[in-house]
């Protein structure tokens, strides 16, 4: 069963086609990766799941309206003033409302993550003093605090070490397990062992793609499958 589904979506920019008469379904309660090289639509595809960006044409179907979107706001991060604790709350925003203060829970959701992600020792640290992979873990965890059925995902592991990656990949599975749908978007070739299930955009533009299970297999025109990534080439 699919937790997102874009049916026939066309969108670009400035008159550039980004995608045209696009489709594509993504599992329920699974990791999938999207990748393609620079320029392809991968932060454009998410942008239209969390509903940032409306569509020219065509829908997008959510199983949930809670939708968590992380992004690199490096530039941002760096000169927000705010501690760690701070921003990871930010992510129990839209359950707590404006006026409501956090509860014992919320505290509890925020040091969860602050200690899965290497983040304790760091809580009162302002973003600003942060490094970039700092930075980049912070975001995770506010966006991880959310606790969203459907979690999005850009260049989630850019700005970290491999350690750090592990422990962001071993999360994302954990998350999965219990029925989140995530869907992230990646250049790093070398991490789709991580991952369910793999969407790839290159060449993408102008036509319609389902996911499907199995191996990966030649692309069609104009269907272009992306396929379950057989699990014994999974990282366990």
């Amino acid at each position: 069963m699919s937790a997102v589904r874009l049916n026939r979506i066309t969108f670009g920019y400035n008159r550039n086609p980004v995608f045209t008469d696009l489709t594509v379904e993504f599992p329920r309660a699974a990791c999938t990766a999207v990748t393609g090289p620079n320029g392809c639509g991968k932060s454009t595809l998410l942008s239209l799941i969390a509903g940032v960006s409306r569509p020219h044409s065509g829908t997008v179907e959510l199983c949930a309206r809670d939708v968590a979107l992380a992004v690199q706001r490096d530039e941002v991060a760096r000169t927000f003033p705010i501690t760690v604790a701070e921003a990871v709350m930010m992510g129990r925003w839209r359950r707590l409302g404006l006026l409501r203060r956090p509860s014992r829970a919320d505290r509890d959701i925020v040091d969860f993550w602050l200690t899965e992600l290497g983040l304790d020792d760091l809580r009162t640290c302002r973003m600003t003093e942060l490094s970039g992979g700092q930075r980049q873990r912070t975001l995770l965890a506010q966006a991880f605090a959310q606790q969203a059925p459907i979690l999005l995902l850009d260049e989630p592991t850019a700005s970290l070490d491999a350690d750090s990656a592990q422990t962001v990949y071993r999360q994302l599975r954990r998350l999965a397990s219990s029925g989140t749908t995530i869907v992230a978007a990646t250049h790093d070739g070398d991490a789709l062992d991580q991952f369910e299930h793999h969407l790839s955009l290159t060449g993408l533009s102008g036509h319609a793609a389902t996911l499907g299970s199995g191996r990966a297999s030649t692309c069609v025109q104009p269907q272009r499958t992306a396929s379950r990534i057989p699990s014994d080439h999974r990282t366990p």
